[in-house]
């Protein structure tokens, strides 16, 4: 069906030919490449690998543990894990870098390997092309059987984890306990289903109701943590009276909150809300990606910061986040990047600060949601077909507003007095996505089809 090499990682679907899907073909010539680049020239002969509960995962780990050992590479297997978990993992370990086994949001037949770095980030372009290049040439040695790496594994990093996010200066452990919340917790039968309801009980929350929190991998709906995914989430927070509901994707690097009255508090204004909270306190700066609210700048401006914007990917926006020595910043799809933390997307980060936040403020979610900015998106896509030119249609799309305020960072993104629309290919999904913004849900639905049919006209 797909295989997509991205400064994502190398994501496809299981099963099917080599080469136009994720087969363990492709699995072991391209870990076997990462495993060479990140090693190459350093002391660090160690790699820590962890995944999500999807079905494949088990295949997949046991494939990339094996050739990791057939280049001489000495493994540190977290297991069932998360994200963020790996990304604090690798340089606690001291390791030479870290693979994740995830295709985060995608559904059940999707699978990938998410590269990191010796700091536990995600791998940069460059980096990226050159184990794309070594994995189709394979133009290395693999190890002799007296030289085979080794494989240890470590199920302590949940805890590690979490004990990292309860250290962390603006989590208030008393305050939450103190606020008595009532929480429903999604994990769509991924690892969230035992990390977020362990991090909730060491925060002090009592009553915690979990539904699809069982790590088997059996997705009960479309993993992606959007409104028409979470109606489970939305009945269980009100038939249960909750205060909040949690929601995350399989590999919990995305975070969304539901109100007590069962409507979303938006995947967008996870970031926001914890960029309010930590900017009250630390005054700075803040980043986000193109395709994210102007919410965010409109908090930043508020407590005297400055926003920026980067590239969609979570690798553009840590990047802009140093350059610009940025407090918090994230992406829109409720991802939050805490340097305080560490430089990666991290949902149990997210949730404590978040109850710290309304903790202290003593109200409702719908009643902090009703005090921030007011924006409204429409997230649209696109199938791409083998006949379509996508950079021939930007380029046609940026002619006819170049009179507009507008961007080709990434795509292209037109920032228009009230609304703004964003073109770009997708890094995970064969797929052009249209995101669009503006003062009511009806505006930005408006622009966005004003858009979509522009390009129909284009492409015929």
């Amino acid at each position: 069906m797909a295989l997509i090499k991205s400064i994502s990682g190398i994501r496809g679907t299981i099963g099917g030919l080599a080469g136009d899907n994720l087969t363990p073909i492709d699995i072991v010539k391209f870990t076997a490449a990462f495993g060479k680049m990140i090693t190459e020239g350093s002391t660090k002969k160690k790699i820590v690998i962890g995944r999500d509960a999807r079905v494949s995962g088990e295949m997949v780990n046991n494939l990339v543990i094996g050739t990791l050992q057939s280049i001489g590479v000495e493994v540190i297997d977290l297991g069932l894990s998360t994200t963020p978990t790996v990304e604090l993992a690798v340089p606690k370990e001291n390791a030479a870098g870290g693979i994740i086994l995830t295709a985060s949001h995608n559904p059940g037949e999707w699978n990938a390997l998410k590269l990191l770095n010796e700091k536990g980030e995600f791998i940069n372009d460059e980096e990226g092309k050159k184990v794309l290049s070594l994995g189709e040439s394979l133009s290395f040695e693999f190890a002799d059987y007296k030289n085979l790496g080794s494989v240890t594994r470590d199920d302590s990093y949940e805890q590690k984890h979490i004990q990292d996010v309860l250290d962390l200066e603006l989590v208030d452990v008393e305050a939450i306990k103190q606020a008595n919340f009532k929480i429903a917790v999604d994990a769509v039968n991924s690892t969230g289903g035992t990390f977020i309801p362990n991090l909730l009980k060491a925060l002090g929350v009592d009553v915690v109701y979990k539904i699809h929190c069982e790590p088997n991998g059996q997705f009960p709906h479309n993993p992606e943590p959007l409104k028409e995914n979470l109606t489970d989430l939305s009945a269980a927070v009100l038939s249960n009276g909750a205060d909040l509901g949690i929601a995350v994707d399989p590999d919990v690097d995305r975070l969304v909150f539901m109100m007590e009255d069962g409507d979303l508090f938006g995947e967008e204004y996870t970031l926001v809300a914890v960029a309010d909270y930590i900017l009250t306190h630390h005054k700075g700066n803040t980043v986000s990606n193109l395709s994210s609210t102007r919410a965010l700048r409109d908090v930043t401006q508020k407590h005297g910061g400055e926003y920026f914007a980067a590239a969609v990917g979570e690798v553009n926006v840590v990047t802009k986040m140093k350059e610009v020595h940025a407090v918090i910043g994230g992406e829109g799809n409720g991802g939050i990047i805490y340097p305080a933390s560490h430089y990666g997307r991290d949902s149990l980060v997210g949730v404590a600060l978040f109850l710290t936040h309304l903790a202290k403020l003593n109200i409702k979610a719908s009643a902090y949601r009703a005090q921030l900015p007011q924006y409204f998106m429409s997230k649209n896509k696109i199938t791409l077909t083998p006949e379509l030119d996508i950079d021939s249609l930007l380029t046609k799309m940026q002619q006819k507003y170049a009179h507009e305020n507008h961007t080709t960072i990434d795509g292209l993104k037109i920032d228009f007095e009230n609304e703004w629309v964003h073109l770009r290919k997708s890094n995970t999904e064969p797929i052009i996505r249209i995101y669009s913004e503006g003062p009511t849900q009806e505006a930005a639905e408006a622009i966005a089809q004003k858009i979509i049919n522009e390009i129909n006209e284009i492409v015929g």
